[in-house]
């Protein structure tokens, strides 16, 4: 049974999925995705099924952040969600990048959420 890169792709992010959710102890999680345009971030409860907060760059100037997909629109996104997150009571997630490289915009979200209160 063959398979394609894409096939693959999808199997890595799953099994990459169980994992965060086996050691999160209960924690939520912090989601981000990644397009050629844009970026957004979520915090996810997967016990209940629902997202507590989220970001993106698609929100442009409504949220005060840059739009687009640029390092600082990232950091700015990354920054709000942790605001957002805070305001509901939440501040231990657990990072799941989405089968990203930790490099560049997805890092630079993770460190501007950090900065903004939340612990991952």
């Amino acid at each position: 049974m063959a398979t394609t890169l894409k096939q693959n792709a999808q199997r890595r992010k799953e099994r990459t999925r169980r994992r965060l959710k086996a050691v999160s102890n209960g924690r939520l999680r912090l989601s981000v995705h990644r397009s050629d345009k844009n970026i957004s971030a979520q915090i996810i409860d997967d016990l209940k099924g629902v997202t507590v907060a989220s970001a993106s760059s698609l929100e442009g100037d409504k949220a005060g952040t840059s739009k687009g997909s640029n390092v600082a629109a990232a950091a700015a996104i990354g920054k709000l969600v942790a605001e957002r997150a805070i305001e509901k009571g939440v501040k231990d997630v657990v990072f799941d990048r989405g089968g990203y490289i930790y490099h560049g915009r997805v890092k630079a979200l993770a460190d501007a959420a950090r900065e903004a209160g939340l612990n991952f």
